[in-house]
C-alpha cells in the first residue's frame, strides 16, 4: 500500500523514541575506525517541514519534539539527538523534523556509505531532491560530499536487504520501519530479518513498531525474541492510556538485536525522563527487555508459576494426554473417571521478568535444573542402581521391582544402563 506519508505524523513522540536510540547506534557505530553501511528500508523523504498542511493537520509533533524544544533538564545522552534537530533549525524556531535518512547522514562519517530505499514515488523524489540540496550546500561550503557513497533506490526495501548483505567491510546498521497498515508488514519484517541475519548475523538491526491492540503487534515482539541473533533489547514508551475504540498510536518500540551493550543502561537513564517529559496521564511508562535468542523451551521456562505452555517448538497436545492437555514428560496419564494426581510443590519456579519503570533489577539466572517442571523422574531407591520406578497395572500383572547392578531392561537398543 502506497498510501502512508510520513509527514502527517512527523516529530510525534513515536519518532522521538526512533530517532534518540538511532543516534545512539550511530555514535556506537564511529567508535571504530572501519567504515559501515548504514541501510533504511523505508527512508520516507528525509525531512519534514512542521509548518507543512500535513504536519498541522494532525499536530503530532505536539506529543513529541515539542514538549522537548525549550527543555532545560535534558538527559545527557538525550542532547546529541536535540543538537541535530535543533541544527536544522537555526532560526530557533520549531521549523524542520528529520528523518532517518537526515539523521543517518549527519551522525555517520564521510567514508560511510548510506543505502536508501523508498517505494512512495512522491517521498522518494522529495528524498533525492533534499539529498540533492544538501550536496550542493557543502560544496557551496567547501566540504568534501558524500559522492556515490549515498545510493537512493525507488524500491521495496525488504527485497532490496539482501543483496546488501554481508557488506564489503563486515560492518552495518540496518533500520526497518515499515508503516505497519497492512497486516503482512509484520511478517515481512520478521521474514526479511531472517533471512539478513542468515547472511550476516553480526549486524546490527533496529526495527520501529508501533504497539496497538491488533493481534499481530501484540504478538510481534515475541517473535523477534525468536530470530537467531546472539542478543536483542526491546524497548517500549508508552504516552498515554489508550482508549477503548483502540484509535490512534499510545506507544511504540524500538527492537534492537545485536545492540551495543551501552545501550541498556543508557536507557535505563533517559527513559525515566521522557516518561516525564512526553507523558500525558497515568498510563504514560516505559519498558525494558533484554535477553538471548528465545526457543521453545527457553519460552516455556519463562512463563512464569503457570501451567508449562507449548510455545515455539514445543509439541503439541495429544488427546491421549488427558482431554487434549499437554503432558509432560515422567507425568502420570489420566484416563476416562480417573482423579488427577495432585501437583507437587513447586520449588525455585521463576517469575517472568517484566521490567517498567519502577522495576530496577534482573531476575538472577537459575543453574542448570533449575524451572524443571514437577512430574520429572524420581530418584532410585538406595543401594540399586539402573532401577526403573514402575506404575501398578490394571490388569493386575506384576509391577516392575529393582534389577540387580547392570541388569538389561526390555530388548532392544533403548535397554541397559543409561
Amino acid at each position: 500500500m502506497l498510501s502512508y506519508r510520513h509527514a502527517f505524523h512527523a516529530g510525534n513522540h513515536a519518532d522521538v523514541l526512533k530517532h534518540f536510540v538511532q543516534v545512539q547506534l550511530h555514535l556506537y557505530m564511529n567508535q571504530k575506525d572501519v567504515a559501515y553501511t548504514y541501510i533504511d528500508t523505508h527512508s520516507g523523504a528525509g525531512v519534514y517541514a512542521l509548518d507543512s498542511f500535513q504536519a498541522t493537520k494532525t499536530g503530532e509533533y505536539d506529543t513529541g519534539i515539542g514538549p522537548l524544544w525549550n527543555a532545560t533538564d535534558v538527559p545527557e545522552a538525550l542532547k546529541p539527538y536535540l543538537d541535530l534537530v535543533k541544527g536544522m533549525n537555526p532560526s530557533g524556531k520549531m521549523r524542520y523534523y528529520p528523518g532517518s535518512p537526515y539523521v543517518a547522514d549527519q551522525m555517520s562519517r564521510l567514508d560511510d556509505r548510506l543505502r536508501l530505499f523508498e517505494l512512495h514515488p512522491a517521498d522518494v523524489k522529495i528524498l533525492n531532491e533534499n539529498f540533492r540540496k544538501a550536496e550542493a550546500h557543502k560544496a557551496e561550503q567547501g566540504e568534501r560530499a558524500r559522492g556515490k557513497r549515498v545510493l537512493i533506490e525507488h524500491g521495496d526495501g525488504f527485497q532490496s536487504l539482501k543483496k546488501l548483505l554481508p557488506p564489503p567491510s563486515r560492518r552495518a546498521l540496518v533500520l526497518v520501519d515499515p508503516p505497519y497498515e497492512v497486516k503482512d508488514d509484520y511478517k515481512k519484517v520478521r521474514d526479511a530479518l531472517e533471512e539478513a541475519l542468515g547472511r550476516f548475523p553480526s549486524g546490527m538491526y533496529a526495527v520501529w513498531y508501533p504497539v496497538l491492540q491488533r493481534m499481530e503487534s501484540r504478538q510481534f515482539p515475541d517473535r523477534l525474541k525468536r530470530l537467531p541473533a546472539k542478543e536483542w533489547l526491546n524497548v517500549t514508551l508508552t504516552v498515554s492510556t489508550p482508549g477503548p475504540d483502540g484509535i490512534g498510536l499510545h506507544s511504540s518500540g524500538m527492537f534492537i538485536l545485536n545492540p551495543p551493550y551501552t545501550l541498556e543502561p543508557m536507557l535505563r537513564e533517559t527513559m525515566p525522563w521522557l516518561v516525564q517529559a512526553l507523558g500525558k496521564d497515568a498510563g504514560a511508562r516505559f519498558t525494558i527487555e533484554t535477553g538471548t535468542q528465545l526457543t521453545g523451551a527457553a519460552s516455556g521456562r519463562l512463563a512464569g508459576e503457570g501451567p508449562r505452555l507449548p510455545v515455539g517448538n514445543a509439541r503439541r497436545a495429544s488427546p491421549l494426554s488427558g482431554k487434549g492437555s499437554l503432558r509432560l514428560p515422567g507425568e502420570k496419564m489420566v484416563r476416562e473417571g480417573e482423579a488427577p494426581a495432585p501437583a507437587a510443590p513447586k520449588a525455585g519456579a521463576r517469575r517472568a521478568w517484566r521490567p517498567d519503570a519502577n522495576v530496577q533489577g534482573k531476575p538472577q539466572a537459575g543453574g542448570p535444573g533449575e524451572g524443571r517442571a514437577p512430574g520429572k523422574r524420581p530418584a532410585a531407591a538406595p543401594g540399586v542402581t539402573g532401577a526403573r520406578l514402575g506404575a501398578p497395572r490394571a490388569d493386575g500383572a506384576r509391577t516392575a521391582g529393582p534389577r540387580p547392578t547392570g541388569a538389561r531392561t526390555g530388548g532392544g537398543k533403548g535397554g541397559g544402563k543409561r
